[in-house]
Protein backbone atom coordinates (compact mmCIF):
# COMPACT_ATOMS: atom_id res chain seq x y z
CA UNK A 1 0.00 0.00 0.00
CA UNK A 2 1.43 3.48 -0.90
CA UNK A 3 2.13 5.87 2.33
CA UNK A 4 -0.63 8.67 2.76
CA UNK A 5 0.29 12.46 2.52
CA UNK A 6 -1.71 15.34 3.01
CA UNK A 7 -0.90 18.40 1.41
CA UNK A 8 -2.70 21.38 2.51
CA UNK A 9 -1.95 24.47 0.19
CA UNK A 10 -4.27 27.05 -1.27
CA UNK A 11 -2.28 28.13 -4.57
CA UNK A 12 -3.58 24.86 -6.98
CA UNK A 13 -0.42 25.29 -9.33
CA UNK A 14 2.09 24.69 -6.67
CA UNK A 15 -0.32 22.08 -5.23
CA UNK A 16 -0.63 20.39 -8.68
CA UNK A 17 3.55 20.29 -9.08
CA UNK A 18 4.28 18.74 -5.25
CA UNK A 19 1.45 16.23 -5.77
CA UNK A 20 3.24 14.76 -8.48
CA UNK A 21 6.43 15.09 -7.07
CA UNK A 22 5.20 13.10 -4.08
CA UNK A 23 3.02 10.64 -6.31
CA UNK A 24 6.29 9.86 -8.66
CA UNK A 25 8.37 9.14 -5.10
CA UNK A 26 4.93 6.64 -4.49
CA UNK A 27 3.05 8.52 -2.23
CA UNK A 28 -0.89 8.82 -2.35
CA UNK A 29 -1.50 12.36 -1.53
CA UNK A 30 -5.06 14.12 -0.75
CA UNK A 31 -4.67 17.59 -0.74
CA UNK A 32 -7.10 20.69 0.75
CA UNK A 33 -6.73 24.26 0.87
CA UNK A 34 -8.44 24.98 4.26
CA UNK A 35 -7.74 24.71 7.83
CA UNK A 36 -11.29 23.09 8.03
CA UNK A 37 -10.84 20.57 5.28
CA UNK A 38 -7.40 19.62 6.54
CA UNK A 39 -9.26 18.78 10.06
CA UNK A 40 -11.64 16.80 8.13
CA UNK A 41 -9.10 14.73 6.29
CA UNK A 42 -6.89 13.90 9.18
CA UNK A 43 -10.07 12.84 11.38
CA UNK A 44 -11.47 10.64 8.36
CA UNK A 45 -7.34 9.34 7.42
CA UNK A 46 -5.79 8.30 10.45
CA UNK A 47 -3.08 6.79 8.77
CA UNK A 48 -1.45 9.74 7.42
CA UNK A 49 2.95 9.40 7.41
CA UNK A 50 3.53 12.90 6.97
CA UNK A 51 1.54 16.41 6.42
CA UNK A 52 2.76 19.04 4.21
CA UNK A 53 0.94 22.77 4.85
CA UNK A 54 1.36 26.27 3.77
CA UNK A 55 1.15 28.92 6.68
CA UNK A 56 -1.67 31.61 5.01
CA UNK A 57 -4.67 29.24 4.09
CA UNK A 58 -7.96 30.16 2.46
CA UNK A 59 -9.69 30.47 6.27
CA UNK A 60 -6.83 31.33 8.63
CA UNK A 61 -3.30 30.77 9.98
CA UNK A 62 -1.85 27.51 9.35
CA UNK A 63 0.50 27.66 11.87
CA UNK A 64 -1.32 28.88 14.68
CA UNK A 65 -4.15 26.36 14.47
CA UNK A 66 -1.42 23.40 14.41
CA UNK A 67 -1.92 23.22 18.36
CA UNK A 68 -5.06 21.62 17.84
CA UNK A 69 -3.18 19.07 15.29
CA UNK A 70 -0.61 17.78 17.66
CA UNK A 71 -3.08 16.99 20.58
CA UNK A 72 -4.98 14.71 18.27
CA UNK A 73 -1.81 13.54 15.91
CA UNK A 74 1.58 14.07 18.19
CA UNK A 75 3.61 11.96 16.07
CA UNK A 76 2.63 13.14 13.01
CA UNK A 77 5.57 14.30 11.16
CA UNK A 78 5.08 17.89 9.70
CA UNK A 79 6.70 19.94 6.98
CA UNK A 80 5.61 23.81 6.88
CA UNK A 81 6.21 25.71 3.64
CA UNK A 82 5.44 29.21 3.50
CA UNK A 83 5.83 32.62 0.97
CA UNK A 84 5.84 34.76 4.50
CA UNK A 85 9.76 34.56 4.49
CA UNK A 86 10.57 36.29 7.83
CA UNK A 87 12.53 34.54 10.97
CA UNK A 88 9.36 35.05 13.03
CA UNK A 89 7.88 32.13 10.48
CA UNK A 90 10.97 30.49 11.17
CA UNK A 91 11.16 30.30 14.33
CA UNK A 92 6.93 29.77 14.55
CA UNK A 93 7.55 26.36 12.40
CA UNK A 94 10.20 25.18 14.73
CA UNK A 95 8.27 25.83 17.95
CA UNK A 96 5.50 23.70 16.31
CA UNK A 97 7.95 21.19 16.56
CA UNK A 98 7.56 20.87 12.28
CA UNK A 99 10.08 17.93 10.59
CA UNK A 100 11.30 21.11 8.33
CA UNK A 101 10.60 24.62 6.90
CA UNK A 102 10.77 25.70 3.46
CA UNK A 103 10.29 29.34 2.65
CA UNK A 104 8.78 30.09 -1.04
CA UNK A 105 10.12 29.65 -3.54
CA UNK A 106 11.60 25.99 -2.87
CA UNK A 107 13.60 23.19 -3.89
CA UNK A 108 10.94 21.04 -5.23
CA UNK A 109 13.61 17.42 -4.93
CA UNK A 110 14.86 19.24 -1.52
CA UNK A 111 10.72 19.07 -0.23
CA UNK A 112 10.43 15.51 -1.68
CA UNK A 113 13.39 14.14 0.03
CA UNK A 114 12.34 15.90 3.29
CA UNK A 115 8.67 14.07 2.76
CA UNK A 116 10.79 10.84 2.31
CA UNK A 117 12.48 11.45 5.23
CA UNK A 118 10.26 12.36 7.98
CA UNK A 119 7.60 9.60 6.40
CA UNK A 120 10.43 7.35 7.15
CA UNK A 121 11.41 8.77 10.54
CA UNK A 122 7.31 8.92 11.84
CA UNK A 123 9.40 11.83 14.27
CA UNK A 124 7.58 15.09 15.07
CA UNK A 125 7.38 15.21 18.43
CA UNK A 126 4.66 18.24 19.96
CA UNK A 127 6.56 21.20 20.85
CA UNK A 128 5.52 24.25 22.94
CA UNK A 129 3.56 26.92 21.28
CA UNK A 130 5.50 29.23 19.64
CA UNK A 131 5.60 32.86 21.67
CA UNK A 132 5.79 36.06 20.53
CA UNK A 133 8.81 36.89 18.86
CA UNK A 134 7.98 40.59 17.64
CA UNK A 135 10.93 42.87 17.65
CA UNK A 136 13.47 41.11 16.12
CA UNK A 137 16.08 42.40 14.74
CA UNK A 138 16.60 40.66 11.62
CA UNK A 139 14.95 42.05 8.55
CA UNK A 140 14.97 40.47 4.89
CA UNK A 141 13.37 37.80 2.79
CA UNK A 142 15.83 36.69 0.26
CA UNK A 143 16.65 33.71 -0.46
CA UNK A 144 20.19 34.44 1.21
CA UNK A 145 18.59 35.28 4.35
CA UNK A 146 16.06 32.63 4.16
CA UNK A 147 19.34 30.04 4.49
CA UNK A 148 20.07 32.20 7.76
CA UNK A 149 17.12 31.59 9.11
CA UNK A 150 17.14 28.38 8.90
CA UNK A 151 20.41 27.78 10.41
CA UNK A 152 18.87 30.21 13.32
CA UNK A 153 15.85 27.54 13.96
CA UNK A 154 18.38 24.64 14.13
CA UNK A 155 20.74 25.87 16.77
CA UNK A 156 17.38 27.10 18.97
CA UNK A 157 17.06 23.96 21.06
CA UNK A 158 20.48 23.12 21.77
CA UNK A 159 23.77 24.32 23.04
CA UNK A 160 26.09 24.09 20.30
CA UNK A 161 28.89 26.60 19.74
CA UNK A 162 28.34 28.90 16.39
CA UNK A 163 30.41 30.55 14.76
CA UNK A 164 29.22 33.28 12.59
CA UNK A 165 30.99 34.50 9.58
CA UNK A 166 30.74 37.86 7.48
CA UNK A 167 31.92 40.64 6.63
CA UNK A 168 31.83 43.99 8.41
CA UNK A 169 28.38 45.62 9.20
CA UNK A 170 26.24 42.49 8.09
CA UNK A 171 24.70 41.98 11.57
CA UNK A 172 26.45 39.33 13.39
CA UNK A 173 25.53 40.49 16.78
CA UNK A 174 22.21 40.34 15.48
CA UNK A 175 22.53 37.17 14.36
CA UNK A 176 23.78 36.13 17.70
CA UNK A 177 21.12 38.46 19.70
CA UNK A 178 18.56 36.27 17.97
CA UNK A 179 20.16 33.21 19.01
CA UNK A 180 19.81 34.22 22.27
CA UNK A 181 16.18 35.91 22.37
CA UNK A 182 14.99 32.94 20.95
CA UNK A 183 16.76 30.01 22.48
CA UNK A 184 16.29 28.06 25.39
CA UNK A 185 18.52 30.09 27.62
CA UNK A 186 17.20 33.72 26.67
CA UNK A 187 16.14 34.27 30.35
CA UNK A 188 20.12 34.28 31.24
CA UNK A 189 22.35 37.29 30.18
CA UNK A 190 23.74 37.87 26.98
CA UNK A 191 27.03 39.25 27.33
CA UNK A 192 29.01 40.49 23.89
CA UNK A 193 32.07 41.11 24.20
CA UNK A 194 34.66 42.72 21.11
CA UNK A 195 37.65 41.52 21.44
CA UNK A 196 39.32 43.36 19.01
CA UNK A 197 38.32 46.31 21.16
CA UNK A 198 40.76 45.31 24.16
CA UNK A 199 44.16 45.33 24.62
CA UNK A 200 46.12 42.03 24.22
CA UNK A 201 47.52 42.60 28.09
CA UNK A 202 44.07 42.35 29.33
CA UNK A 203 41.76 40.11 27.54
CA UNK A 204 42.42 37.30 29.60
CA UNK A 205 41.12 39.63 32.83
CA UNK A 206 38.41 41.03 30.61
CA UNK A 207 37.26 37.26 29.96
CA UNK A 208 38.15 35.15 32.66
CA UNK A 209 38.26 37.67 35.40
CA UNK A 210 41.45 38.71 38.09
CA UNK A 211 42.01 37.87 41.48
CA UNK A 212 42.71 40.90 43.64
CA UNK A 213 46.69 41.19 43.69
CA UNK A 214 47.47 39.88 40.30
CA UNK A 215 48.80 42.62 38.56
CA UNK A 216 49.29 46.10 39.17
CA UNK A 217 46.21 48.25 39.62
CA UNK A 218 44.08 45.06 40.58
CA UNK A 219 42.75 46.63 43.71
CA UNK A 220 39.94 43.85 43.79
CA UNK A 221 38.47 40.70 42.49
CA UNK A 222 37.01 41.18 39.15
CA UNK A 223 34.34 38.71 37.84
CA UNK A 224 35.00 38.61 34.40
CA UNK A 225 32.46 37.86 30.70
CA UNK A 226 32.77 34.14 31.46
CA UNK A 227 30.92 34.31 35.00
CA UNK A 228 28.81 37.24 33.60
CA UNK A 229 27.48 35.32 31.56
CA UNK A 230 26.57 31.96 33.60
CA UNK A 231 23.38 30.77 32.45
CA UNK A 232 22.91 32.65 29.15
CA UNK A 233 25.08 33.15 26.36
CA UNK A 234 28.97 34.92 25.60
CA UNK A 235 29.08 36.46 22.32
CA UNK A 236 32.71 36.91 21.05
CA UNK A 237 32.90 39.51 18.10
CA UNK A 238 35.72 39.42 16.06
CA UNK A 239 37.46 36.69 17.35
CA UNK A 240 39.76 36.15 14.20
CA UNK A 241 41.81 39.36 16.46
CA UNK A 242 42.27 37.54 19.87
CA UNK A 243 46.03 36.59 21.11
CA UNK A 244 47.30 33.30 20.51
CA UNK A 245 48.14 33.01 24.70
CA UNK A 246 43.94 34.10 24.96
CA UNK A 247 43.40 31.44 22.11
CA UNK A 248 44.86 28.89 24.38
CA UNK A 249 42.58 29.73 27.70
CA UNK A 250 39.61 29.75 25.40
CA UNK A 251 40.22 26.52 24.24
CA UNK A 252 40.69 24.88 27.36
CA UNK A 253 37.61 26.65 29.12
CA UNK A 254 35.43 25.43 26.11
CA UNK A 255 36.98 21.64 26.82
CA UNK A 256 36.80 21.49 30.43
CA UNK A 257 33.59 24.23 31.03
CA UNK A 258 35.82 25.68 33.84
CA UNK A 259 37.76 28.78 33.50
CA UNK A 260 40.06 29.99 36.17
CA UNK A 261 40.99 33.77 37.19
CA UNK A 262 43.77 35.67 36.33
CA UNK A 263 46.10 35.20 39.61
CA UNK A 264 43.28 32.80 40.77
CA UNK A 265 44.15 28.97 41.98
CA UNK A 266 40.91 27.49 42.00
CA UNK A 267 38.51 26.96 38.92
CA UNK A 268 35.03 28.08 38.67
CA UNK A 269 32.88 26.15 36.67
CA UNK A 270 30.61 27.39 34.09
CA UNK A 271 27.29 27.33 32.26
CA UNK A 272 27.36 29.56 29.33
CA UNK A 273 26.83 28.92 24.93
CA UNK A 274 29.46 30.48 22.98
CA UNK A 275 28.80 32.50 19.73
CA UNK A 276 31.88 33.90 17.78
CA UNK A 277 32.09 36.40 14.72
CA UNK A 278 34.61 37.49 12.72
CA UNK A 279 34.49 39.04 9.52
CA UNK A 280 38.11 37.44 8.69
CA UNK A 281 38.81 34.86 6.60
CA UNK A 282 40.32 32.16 9.51
CA UNK A 283 41.93 29.83 6.70
CA UNK A 284 45.13 31.90 5.99
CA UNK A 285 45.46 33.11 9.96
CA UNK A 286 45.56 29.20 10.59
CA UNK A 287 47.91 28.60 7.97
CA UNK A 288 50.17 30.85 9.42
CA UNK A 289 49.75 30.15 12.96
CA UNK A 290 47.97 32.81 14.18
CA UNK A 291 44.96 30.41 14.90
CA UNK A 292 44.86 27.34 16.76
CA UNK A 293 43.30 25.35 14.28
CA UNK A 294 41.69 23.03 17.14
CA UNK A 295 40.19 26.09 18.47
CA UNK A 296 38.64 27.03 15.02
CA UNK A 297 37.14 23.48 15.39
CA UNK A 298 35.81 24.23 18.85
CA UNK A 299 33.91 26.84 17.32
CA UNK A 300 32.76 26.55 14.53
CA UNK A 301 30.40 23.07 15.58
CA UNK A 302 28.11 25.31 13.73
CA UNK A 303 28.73 27.87 10.83
CA UNK A 304 26.77 30.58 10.05
CA UNK A 305 27.29 32.39 6.64
CA UNK A 306 25.50 35.80 7.10
CA UNK A 307 25.55 37.29 3.11
CA UNK A 308 27.00 40.61 2.06
CA UNK A 309 23.51 43.38 1.23
CA UNK A 310 25.13 42.99 -2.35
CA UNK A 311 23.85 39.12 -2.33
CA UNK A 312 20.60 40.17 -0.85
CA UNK A 313 18.19 40.74 -3.53
CA UNK A 314 15.23 42.89 -2.46
CA UNK A 315 16.17 43.58 1.14
CA UNK A 316 17.50 47.13 0.69
CA UNK A 317 14.01 48.67 0.27
CA UNK A 318 12.51 47.18 3.63
CA UNK A 319 15.56 47.31 5.85
CA UNK A 320 15.50 51.23 4.76
CA UNK A 321 11.91 51.51 5.50
CA UNK A 322 12.79 49.79 8.57
CA UNK A 323 15.41 52.23 9.90
CA UNK A 324 13.57 55.06 8.82
CA UNK A 325 10.81 53.77 11.18
CA UNK A 326 13.55 53.56 13.92
CA UNK A 327 14.73 56.50 13.63
CA UNK A 328 11.02 58.27 13.24
CA UNK A 329 10.77 56.43 17.48
CA UNK A 330 13.80 57.83 18.39
CA UNK A 331 13.02 60.92 17.51
CA UNK A 332 13.77 62.05 14.08
CA UNK A 333 11.26 63.29 11.60
CA UNK A 334 8.70 60.40 10.37
CA UNK A 335 9.71 59.86 6.41
CA UNK A 336 8.24 57.71 3.49
CA UNK A 337 10.21 56.07 0.67
CA UNK A 338 8.98 56.32 -2.77
CA UNK A 339 8.90 53.17 -4.53
CA UNK A 340 11.27 54.94 -7.33
CA UNK A 341 13.70 55.77 -4.48
CA UNK A 342 13.81 52.39 -3.40
CA UNK A 343 14.59 51.24 -6.43
CA UNK A 344 17.24 53.26 -6.57
CA UNK A 345 19.05 52.34 -3.05
CA UNK A 346 18.76 48.25 -4.46
CA UNK A 347 20.73 49.56 -6.98
CA UNK A 348 23.95 50.77 -4.80
CA UNK A 349 26.71 48.39 -3.64
CA UNK A 350 26.74 49.50 0.23
CA UNK A 351 30.22 48.54 0.67
CA UNK A 352 29.16 49.02 4.54
CA UNK A 353 26.42 46.51 4.70
CA UNK A 354 23.45 46.86 6.73
CA UNK A 355 25.21 49.24 8.94
CA UNK A 356 25.72 51.85 6.25
CA UNK A 357 22.51 51.61 4.86
CA UNK A 358 21.25 52.50 8.62
CA UNK A 359 23.14 55.30 8.98
CA UNK A 360 22.36 56.61 5.27
CA UNK A 361 18.65 55.84 6.42
CA UNK A 362 19.16 58.07 9.62
CA UNK A 363 21.13 61.00 7.38
CA UNK A 364 17.57 60.70 5.21
CA UNK A 365 15.41 60.90 8.09
CA UNK A 366 17.06 64.00 9.39
CA UNK A 367 18.33 65.85 6.67
CA UNK A 368 15.30 65.40 4.02
CA UNK A 369 13.17 68.54 3.10
CA UNK A 370 9.88 66.31 3.11
CA UNK A 371 8.41 63.87 4.64
CA UNK A 372 8.26 61.73 1.38
CA UNK A 373 11.74 60.13 0.30
CA UNK A 374 12.26 60.74 -3.35
CA UNK A 375 14.73 59.89 -6.08
CA UNK A 376 15.82 63.28 -6.05
CA UNK A 377 16.65 63.61 -2.22
CA UNK A 378 18.11 59.93 -2.70
CA UNK A 379 20.40 60.66 -5.46
CA UNK A 380 21.55 64.12 -3.48
CA UNK A 381 22.62 62.25 -0.41
CA UNK A 382 24.29 59.71 -2.59
CA UNK A 383 26.50 62.22 -3.89
CA UNK A 384 27.13 63.94 -0.44
CA UNK A 385 28.18 61.17 0.92
CA UNK A 386 30.57 60.10 -2.01
CA UNK A 387 31.87 63.64 -1.42
CA UNK A 388 32.21 63.15 1.91
CA UNK A 389 33.62 59.36 1.32
CA UNK A 390 36.40 60.33 -1.77
CA UNK A 391 37.50 64.08 -1.09
CA UNK A 392 38.62 66.38 -4.21
CA UNK A 393 41.42 64.87 -6.06
CA UNK A 394 41.55 61.77 -4.46
CA UNK A 395 41.84 58.30 -5.90
CA UNK A 396 40.52 55.76 -4.27
CA UNK A 397 42.48 51.92 -4.99
CA UNK A 398 39.38 50.19 -6.22
CA UNK A 399 38.11 53.10 -8.44
CA UNK A 400 42.35 52.69 -10.00
CA UNK A 401 41.90 49.37 -10.28
CA UNK A 402 38.89 49.54 -12.17
CA UNK A 403 39.83 52.35 -14.29
CA UNK A 404 42.89 50.01 -14.92
CA UNK A 405 41.01 46.76 -15.46
CA UNK A 406 38.76 48.77 -18.13
CA UNK A 407 41.60 49.87 -20.43
CA UNK A 408 42.75 46.39 -20.88
CA UNK A 409 46.45 46.20 -19.52
CA UNK A 410 45.95 41.87 -19.14
CA UNK A 411 45.68 39.09 -21.74
CA UNK A 412 42.74 36.27 -21.16
CA UNK A 413 44.37 34.09 -18.50
CA UNK A 414 46.70 36.33 -17.37
CA UNK A 415 44.52 38.72 -15.74
CA UNK A 416 45.30 38.15 -11.56
CA UNK A 417 48.43 37.54 -11.75
CA UNK A 418 48.55 40.86 -14.17
CA UNK A 419 46.92 43.12 -11.43
CA UNK A 420 48.49 41.46 -8.72
CA UNK A 421 52.08 42.50 -10.05
CA UNK A 422 50.59 46.19 -10.75
CA UNK A 423 49.42 46.07 -7.31
CA UNK A 424 52.75 45.13 -5.55
CA UNK A 425 54.81 46.88 -7.76
CA UNK A 426 54.43 50.56 -6.01
CA UNK A 427 53.44 49.09 -2.67
CA UNK A 428 56.91 47.06 -2.24
CA UNK A 429 58.90 50.52 -4.05
CA UNK A 430 57.02 52.64 -1.41
CA UNK A 431 57.72 50.37 1.60
CA UNK A 432 61.85 50.49 0.05
CA UNK A 433 61.27 54.19 -0.26
CA UNK A 434 60.08 54.68 3.28
CA UNK A 435 63.24 52.57 4.67
CA UNK A 436 65.84 53.66 2.43
CA UNK A 437 66.19 49.80 1.22
CA UNK A 438 65.98 48.03 4.49
CA UNK A 439 64.10 45.09 3.54
CA UNK A 440 63.94 43.97 6.95
CA UNK A 441 61.97 47.44 7.87
CA UNK A 442 60.74 46.66 5.22
CA UNK A 443 58.97 43.20 5.44
CA UNK A 444 57.98 44.89 8.79
CA UNK A 445 56.19 47.62 7.34
CA UNK A 446 53.72 45.37 5.22
CA UNK A 447 53.53 43.10 7.90
CA UNK A 448 55.04 39.90 5.77
CA UNK A 449 57.73 37.57 6.19
CA UNK A 450 61.19 39.06 5.18
CA UNK A 451 61.64 35.96 2.89
CA UNK A 452 58.19 36.47 1.25
CA UNK A 453 59.32 40.02 0.19
CA UNK A 454 62.72 38.98 -1.15
CA UNK A 455 61.10 36.76 -3.33
CA UNK A 456 58.64 39.16 -4.65
CA UNK A 457 61.03 41.93 -5.17
CA UNK A 458 62.74 38.95 -7.26
CA UNK A 459 60.04 37.78 -9.13
CA UNK A 460 59.35 41.72 -9.44
CA UNK A 461 63.01 42.61 -10.68
CA UNK A 462 62.79 45.41 -8.30
CA UNK A 463 66.54 45.96 -6.87
CA UNK A 464 66.36 47.41 -3.20
CA UNK A 465 70.25 49.07 -3.46
CA UNK A 466 68.36 51.59 -6.06
CA UNK A 467 66.48 52.99 -2.93
CA UNK A 468 69.49 52.64 -0.57
CA UNK A 469 71.53 54.93 -3.13
CA UNK A 470 68.33 57.25 -3.10
CA UNK A 471 67.99 58.28 0.40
Amino acid sequence: MPRRALLVEDDAAIATVITAALEAEGFAVDRCESIAGRDRLLDENPGYVVMLTDVMLTDGDGIASLGAVRQVHPRLPIIILSAQNTLDTAVRATDTGAFEYFPKPFDLDELVRAAVQAADSRSGAAAPEAEGTGGLPLIGRSQAMQDVYRMITRVLRNDLTVLILGESGTGKELVAEAIHQLGARKAGPFIAVNTAAIPSELIESELFGHEKGAFTGALARSIGKFEQADGGTLFLDEIGDMPPEAQTRLLRALQSGRIRRVGGHDEVATDVRIIAATNRDLAPLIAAGRFREDLYYRLAVVPINLPPLRERDGDVAPLARHFLRLAAEEGLPARRLTAAAADLLEAQPWRGNVRELRNFAYRAALLAREEEIDVATVSQLLDDRAATDEPAGQVTFAAALASWLSAGHANPGTLYHSALAAFERPLFEHALRQTGGNQLRAAHLLGINRNTLRKRLDDLQIDPEAFARST
